[in-house]
C-alpha cells in the first residue's frame, strides 16, 4: 500500500517531454511504499523565468526538484551547497527544500557518471579524454573524470570562456590535473582514449553530431550524455568506429537512483527499478 500523503517532486528544464525521470521517481517511489507526483515544469511553456518557476515550487510545497538543460548552473546560485566539491562543480541538478526558506543544492550528474562509467568499464581509466561541452553537465562530469583517474582532460566549448572557466575550477581542485582548453571539438580528440558529449546536440529537437565521424578513429571509448534517444548519431558513429559506446540512459538511470536517496531519505535495488522502467516503457 501506498503512503496517502505524496512525495511531490518535479524536474525543471527545457525540451523535456520525452524525460522518464517522472517514471523513474515513481517506480522508486512503488519500490518504497510512497506515492509519488513528479511534475514536468517547462518555464518557456509556463511564461516564466527559471527563477520564478523555482521559485514557485519552492512555494508550492514540492519536497525538491531534479534541474536539467539549460537551467544547473543557475540552480547552483540559489542553492545552499554543503559539499565542496560541488561547489567547484558550480552546478547541480538536485535540490531540496528543507524548510520555508532553505535550498539544499546536490550534484547526482558526478556521481551518476561515476556509477555508469564503473558499470561499463570496470576499474580501466579513463586516459586522455575529450570532452565537448562546458555547461552543467560537462562541469560535473569533468570533475567525475578527475576523480576516476583521467591522465587528461581536453576542454572544448562553442564558448571558449566556459572551457577556460571549468578548466580553472579543475586546475584550483587539483594543481596537478592535465586539462587544456581545445580549439575545437576534433581538435580535442585527436589522439584521446575516450570522447564524451556534454551537449545538446543528438537529443530530441536537436539533431545532429557534435564530432565528426572520422574524428572518432583511434579512440577506445565514447560516452553521449544524451539519452533521448539512447542510440544518438554520436555512439553509432563511435559504435560503428570500434569504441566501446556508454549510453547516456546510464547516467540517467544512476543520478535518479542517487537523487531518489537524496528526496526520500531510501534507498532501492538498482536491478529491480531498471527492469520496472524498462517493463513499463
Amino acid at each position: 500500500m501506498l503512503s496517502p500523503s505524496p512525495l511531490k517532486l518535479g524536474l525543471i528544464g527545457g525540451n523535456i517531454a520525452a524525460s522518464k525521470a517522472p517514471l523513474l521517481h515513481e517506480l522508486a517511489g512503488c519500490q518504497n511504499g510512497i506515492s509519488v507526483t513528479y511534475d514536468r515544469l517547462v518555464p518557456q511553456e509556463m511564461g516564466l523565468d527559471f527563477t520564478a518557476v523555482f521559485a514557485r515550487v519552492q512555494a508550492e510545497g514540492y519536497r525538491g526538484v531534479n534541474i536539467t538543460y539549460p537551467y544547473k548552473e543557475d540552480a547552483a546560485k540559489r542553492a545552499e551547497i554543503a559539499d565542496p566539491l560541488v561547489q567547484r562543480i558550480g552546478a547541480i541538478n538536485t535540490a531540496i527544500f528543507a524548510d520555508g526558506t532553505a535550498v539544499q543544492g546536490h550534484n547526482t550528474d558526478y556521481s551518476g557518471f561515476q556509477a555508469a562509467y564503473r558499470a561499463a568499464r570496470g576499474e580501466s581509466a579513463p586516459g586522455v579524454v575529450a570532452v565537448i561541452g562546458a555547461g552543467g553537465v560537462g562541469r560535473a562530469i569533468a570533475f567525475g573524470l578527475m576523480n576516476l583517474g583521467a591522465r587528461e582532460l581536453r576542454l572544448y566549448d562553442r564558448d571558449g570562456s566556459r572551457a577556460a572557466a571549468v578548466a580553472s575550477a579543475l586546475r584550483a581542485a587539483d594543481a596537478g590535473m592535465a586539462v587544456r582548453v581545445s580549439p575545437s571539438a576534433a581538435a580535442a580528440a585527436d589522439g584521446a582514449d575516450g570522447l564524451v558529449n556534454c551537449t545538446p546536440v543528438g537529443m530530441v529537437g536537436y539533431p545532429g553530431t557534435p564530432l565528426p565521424a572520422p574524428a572518432m578513429a583511434g579512440a577506445i571509448w565514447a560516452f553521449d550524455a544524451v539519452y533521448t534517444p539512447r542510440d544518438t548519431r554520436f555512439l553509432t558513429d563511435a559504435a560503428a568506429a570500434g569504441l566501446q559506446a556508454i549510453s547516456g540512459y546510464e547516467l540517467f538511470f544512476w543520478q535518479g537512483v542517487h537523487a531518489w536517496a537524496i528526496f526520500s531519505g531510501l534507498t532501492v535495488e538498482p536491478e529491480t527499478l531498471r527492469r520496472d522502467l524498462a517493463e513499463a516503457a
